[in-house]
């Protein structure tokens, strides 16, 4: 079953010790990224200025 595993210690160092699929902390680290990446991308979108069109004179 899908559930914590009592029976190993895991050990990671560098970028696995904040983002891993076996402790809560880093299943939580996923999560947050994927949220502040999506919420990064709608803020960029929203705040980017308008492109004007172009004037012509008649």
């Amino acid at each position: 079953m899908g559930g914590h595993d009592s029976g190993s210690h895991h050990q990671f160092t560098g970028f696995q010790k904040y983002f891993n699929a076996y402790t809560i902390t880093g299943r939580r680290n996923y999560v947050l990224a994927t949220y502040g990446t999506i919420a990064a991308v709608i803020l960029f979108f929203k705040l980017k200025p308008k492109k004007q069109a172009a004037v012509t004179e008649k």
